[in-house]
C-alpha cells in the first residue's frame, strides 16, 4: 500500500519485546509479513532476537529485523522483569531516536509492551497502532501487599500509555472484556483482529520423521496437548483425564505432551517435574525427551517410548510440530481463560477436532459439538476444566457418527483466520488512523507549556536584556517541530521583549 499524496510505500516498524517462537510472536510476524505482502515497507524492531530461535521468516531475512538493547539485563535476581523490560523498551526508543530513524515511518505497530507509545507520541510524527494480546495488568502475579503496590506505577503506566494510541485492537472478544475491565478510564472500543494460521504445507524434516516414527509402534494412536511447560497452561488436566479415560488401558493409545522449555526457566523445569510426578503418580508409564539434545546429535540410542503411555517433548520444531498435529487424533486444549490460543486452529488446519476448555479465546475458535445439530460445522468440544468430563469425551470420541472434522476445520480456517483475513483487517484498521491529522493530547499541552515556561525564566536568568534567544526558539518551533502554540509564543516574547517594540512605544 502506497502514501496517497506522494505514492510511495507506507512505511510501518513493529516493535515487540522479545521475538522468540510464541503465540504472540508468530502473530506479530505474520502480520508483518501480510503487511510486506502487500506493498508496505516493513521493518521490525525488538530489544531481543536468537537467530536459533526464532521463526524461518526472521531466520532467513524474509522479514528484516533490528535488535537494540539485547546486552542488558532482563531481571535482577529474577525478579523485577517488568522493571528491566521497560528500561530495554526505552533503550530501543532512544537507539531510534539517537541514530536519526525515528521519523523514518509512517506508522508504529507496537504489542506487548504500551511505555513506549508516549515517547513515540512526542519524538515522532507517526501514527500509533496497539496490539494488545492481553492486559498486563492482569498477567501479573499479586500474591501480597508489598507486590499489589509495587505494581500500582505500572498499572498506571500502562493505562497511561495506551491513551496515546491512535489505534488499539486486540486479540478476541474475551481479551476486549478484559482490556474494558482492565483500562475503565479509556473509552475507546478496542477492534478484534484475530491471529492467524499458515495454510502453506510445511516440509517436514527428515531428522523430525524418524524421530516421529520411533516415538511410536506400527498401529499406535495417541492424544497430544501442546503448550509451554508453564503451570497456568494446566497441563496436568490432560494427564487426569487420560488416566481416567478408556485410553489408559488401551495398548495403542498414548499421550503425547510438547511444548515450549527452556532449561535457563525455573518455572519450565519445575512444571516438567510436577508433570512426570504427576504421569508417576497416576500410573502412567511416561518417557522424557529433549528434542534440543537430540536434533545436536540425532541420538536414537536412548529414546525408549514404545511401551511408555506418556511422551514428554521440550522445544521441539515447527516441522515436527506439525507433524504431530497432522496425525494426532484429538488436541486437548488445556489452559483456562486462554487470551486466544493459536494451537487449536493449527489442529484445526490439518481437520484434527479439538478439546478445549469452555473459557476464554477457544470459544470463539472451536464450535462445540451438539448431536445432531451442528455436525457440518463443529470443529471439537468445549468442556469445563474437569478430568472426569473430559475423559467422558476420550472415550466416546472412536464411537461418534460420521463428522467430516476435516472439511469442517479448514472452512472455518479459511474463513476467519488466515493471513489474508488478518492482513485485510489490519489494513482496515490503519486506515481508519493513517489518513487522519496527528493533534496534541491535553498531557502534551500542559507538559509543553510547562518547559516552555521554563526555558522563558531560565533565558531571562541568563540574558535579562536579550530578545534574540527568543526569536531563535520561534524559528525552531515553527521549522523543526512544526509547533504552532510554540511558534506563536516564543514569537510573541520577542516582540515583547525588543528594541523594536520599545522603540515604537517610546515616540
Amino acid at each position: 500500500m502506497s502514501d496517497q499524496k506522494t505514492n510511495k510505500p507506507i512505511r510501518v516498524a513493529f516493535i515487540h519485546p522479545d521475538l522468540g517462537i510464541g503465540g504472540a510472536e508468530r502473530l506479530i510476524v505474520d502480520a508483518a509479513l501480510g503487511l510486506q505482502e502487500k506493498g508496505y515497507e516493513v521493518k521490525m524492531f525488538t530489544s531481543h532476537c536468537d537467530k536459533n530461535h526464532c521463526f524461518e521468516e526472521v531466520k532467513d531475512g524474509t522479514l528484516e529485523v533490528e535488535v537494540f538493547g539485547d546486552d542488558l539485563p532482563t531481571n535482577y535476581q529474577k525478579r523485577f522483569f517488568i522493571v528491566f523490560a521497560t528500561l530495554r523498551q526505552l533503550f530501543l526508543i532512544w537507539k531510534l531516536y539517537s541514530t536519526d530513524q525515528l521519523n523514518n515511518y509512517d506508522l508504529y505497530i507496537v504489542d506487548q509492551l504500551s511505555t513506549c507509545l508516549p515517547f513515540l507520541h512526542l519524538f515522532s510524527n507517526a501514527k500509533l497502532f496497539f496490539y494488545c494480546h492481553f492486559p498486563d495488568k492482569f498477567l501479573s502475579y499479586r500474591s501480597s501487599l508489598l507486590k499489589k503496590l509495587y505494581r500500582i506505577p505500572f498499572d498506571l503506566t500502562e493505562q497511561f500509555a495506551l491513551s496515546c494510541a491512535d489505534k488499539i485492537v486486540v486479540n478476541s472478544k474475551f481479551t476486549g472484556s478484559m482490556y474494558r475491565k482492565a483500562f475503565n478510564l479509556l473509552r475507546d472500543e478496542p477492534d478484534v483482529i484475530y491471529p492467524c494460521v499458515d495454510l502453506e504445507p510445511i516440509k517436514i524434516d527428515d531428522v523430525d520423521q524418524i524421530l516421529f516414527d520411533q516415538l511410536f509402534n506400527d498401529g499406535d494412536k495417541y492424544y497430544l496437548s501442546i503448550n509451554r511447560y508453564e503451570g497456568k497452561k494446566n497441563v496436568k488436566l490432560a494427564l487426569r483425564a487420560f488416566a481416567l479415560s478408556k485410553a489408559a488401558s488401551d495398548d495403542k493409545l498414548k499421550l503425547v505432551i510438547c511444548g515450549g522449555y527452556d532449561p535457563r526457566v525455573i518455572e519450565n523445569v519445575e512444571n516438567l517435574l510436577e508433570l512426570e510426578k504427576e504421569a508417576k503418580a497416576l500410573k502412567l508409564p511416561y518417557s522424557t525427551i529433549s528434542y534440543t539434545d537430540y536434533s545436536q546429535d540425532h541420538d536414537l540410542v536412548n529414546i525408549d517410548t514404545k511401551d511408555k503411555k506418556v511422551i514428554f517433548l521440550t522445544s521441539i520444531s515447527t516441522s515436527l510440530k506439525e507433524l504431530l498435529l497432522s496425525k494426532t487424533e484429538m488436541l486437548m486444549y488445556t489452559p483456562t481463560n486462554e487470551h486466544f490460543g493459536i494451537v487449536p486452529l493449527e489442529a484445526m488446519k490439518y481437520g484434527k477436532p479439538v478439546l478445549a476448555t469452555n473459557t476464554g479465546g477457544p470459544l470463539e475458535t472451536v464450535v462445540s459439538y451438539i448431536p445432531n445439530k451442528n455436525e457440518d460445522e463443529t470443529t471439537g468440544w468445549s468442556r469445563a476444566p474437569i478430568p472426569g468430563s473430559w475423559a467422558n469425551v476420550i472415550d466416546n470420541i472412536m464411537t461418534l457418527p460420521d463428522i467430516d472434522f476435516k472439511s469442517n476445520g479448514e472452512k472455518r480456517i479459511k474463513t476467519h483466520f488466515t493471513r489474508d483475513v488478518m492482513t485485510w483487517a489490519f489494513e482496515e484498521n490503519i486506515d481508519k488512523i493513517l489518513w487522519k491529522k496527528k493533534t496534541k493530547l491535553f498531557w502534551e499541552n500542559i507538559l509543553f507549556s510547562l518547559l516552555r515556561l521554563m526555558l522563558h525564566v531560565l533565558i531571562v536568568k541568563i540574558y535579562p536584556t536579550a530578545s534574540m534567544p527568543f526569536l531563535f526558539l520561534a524559528a525552531v518551533s515553527f521549522l523543526y517541530f512544526k509547533d504552532f502554540m510554540g511558534t506563536v509564543y516564543w514569537s510573541f516574547i520577542f516582540v515583547l521583549t525588543s528594541d523594536m517594540l520599545a522603540n515604537y512605544l517610546s515616540k
